[in-house]
């Protein structure tokens, strides 16, 4: 005994540290995963966290969670992911950045979740980030499309983005003026946070070298009651065209106070993050008529879908698991789109550990999804980790939002 002790101290020192470290989270595998941390997988059950501001000025975005919520429930009514049901544990942050990361530490330290699948908002997404790598927990399929995620995966690999960037949204509407309205005079309105700015910022460099000009540019805060006395500033610039790169809540103000002036008519482009019917019905669909975005998503109301299955499947799903939703909503579509490529993504993985997931996650080739629309894939890999990088225009008219163009690939070159 006084021989074997002395022999098994390097080996118990190390599982203690082990056990200790940030990220291992005291679940290290063994055999062919031998090292991995499998910290929230069990036989049973996959344990995964989200962040959403379920209270707060950026209420609106909760609907995100309840897509979500539905397809993990679609998911486990079906036999889960390789016989595993997702345990989806939700958080609410009320859009604040510190309560963001609270949040996450109960979620990693406290609920000892697998991953956390989305973090929604760029603010809290940005302070939750430093805490992930640091306990190297992945961070997927983020609701946020700063640029960012993809621009940093080689110093943050544990965070990874979804939906088209910000940057590349900018693009495809820089594309779209400077093929249709090439000398149009643009007023922009932007949240006054990294948000505003990626989507402001991507937009500017895009029109650069055209003749599309900027002439505008009004900030508002997340916490401002309101955004007329911006609007009213921007259209006192006379500008033919409105960027409107808002939240929910005041996107559908500045669609009210842009359908209540006179003299100042400018075609309105709305940031695809506010684009639900959900902010564009209580204005009046009859004052929100020609209003421009950019999606990547069916409509699942259009009638073009009517007899698409995973559409079908979608609104059957939705019906019983989450019956208080809105199906039409953009933002319940995104979470329920998410939510699939996420689960795509778990059945990837060569082993049930985070480390497999994020390498999952970097690796994805033309991953299709039953919601996005026809010609859009999800594909990572080396030097890529922008998951969705093409969308295309719509305009609403009487009461849905109709595609037109093409699919815009933005990491193809203008033609």
């Amino acid at each position: 005994m006084r021989r074997v002790l002395p022999a098994l101290l390097p080996v118990l020192l190390l599982l203690l540290v082990a056990g200790c470290r940030p990220g291992s989270g005291g679940a290290v595998l063994t055999g062919e995963c031998a090292g991995q941390d499998g910290t929230g997988v069990s036989p049973g059950t996959i344990k995964v966290g989200g962040i959403y501001p379920l209270s707060g000025p950026a209420s609106a975005y909760a609907a995100v969670a309840q897509g979500a919520s539905a397809y993990f429930a679609h998911v486990n009514q079906h036999g889960g992911v390789d016989g595993r049901r997702i345990d989806f544990v939700v958080r609410d942050d009320a859009y604040e950045p510190a309560r963001a990361v609270e949040q996450a530490r109960r979620l990693v330290l406290d609920d000892r979740v697998f991953a956390l699948f989305q973090t929604l908002g760029t603010p809290s997404t940005a302070a939750v980030r430093e805490f992930a790598h640091r306990w190297r927990v992945p961070q997927v399929f983020v609701a946020s499309g700063a640029t960012q995620w993809g621009a940093d995966a080689a110093r943050r690999p544990w965070t990874i983005g979804f939906q088209p960037s910000y940057l590349a949204e900018a693009r495809v509407y820089a594309r779209y003026l400077a093929e249709e309205l090439p000398h149009a005079r643009v007023a922009v309105l932007y949240q006054n946070d990294d948000f505003g700015h990626d989507l402001l910022g991507g937009f500017r460099e895009a029109v650069a070298g055209t003749s599309v000009r900027i002439v505008a540019e009004r900030s508002y805060e997340v916490t401002d009651p309101g955004v007329q006395g911006q609007l009213a500033n921007l259209a006192a610039s006379g500008a033919d065209v409105l960027l409107d790169v808002s939240t929910p809540k005041f996107a559908a103000q500045a669609l009210a106070a842009d359908a209540a002036m006179t003299g100042w008519n400018p075609l309105h482009i709305l940031n695809g993050v506010a684009a639900s019917p959900a902010v564009l019905k209580p204005v009046g669909y009859d004052k929100v008529q020609g209003v421009v975005t950019a999606g990547f998503t069916k409509d699942p109301a259009a009638p073009e879908w009517a007899d698409d299955p995973a559409v079908h499947a979608y609104l059957t799903a939705l019906e019983r698991y989450a019956p208080d939703a809105d199906p039409g909503s953009q933002q319940v579509v995104f979470g329920w789109t998410a939510a699939e490529a996420f689960v795509k993504t778990l059945r990837r993985m060569r082993c049930p550990s985070r480390e497999a997931l994020r390498a999952a996650a970097h690796s994805l080739r033309e991953v299709q999804l039953g919601l996005l629309l026809p010609g859009i894939t999800v594909s990572t890999g080396p030097g890529d980790a922008f998951p969705i990088e093409a969308e295309q225009l719509s305009r609403f008219e009487g009461d849905r939002w109709v595609p037109f163009g093409r699919v815009i690939d933005t990491r193809a070159p203008a033609r």
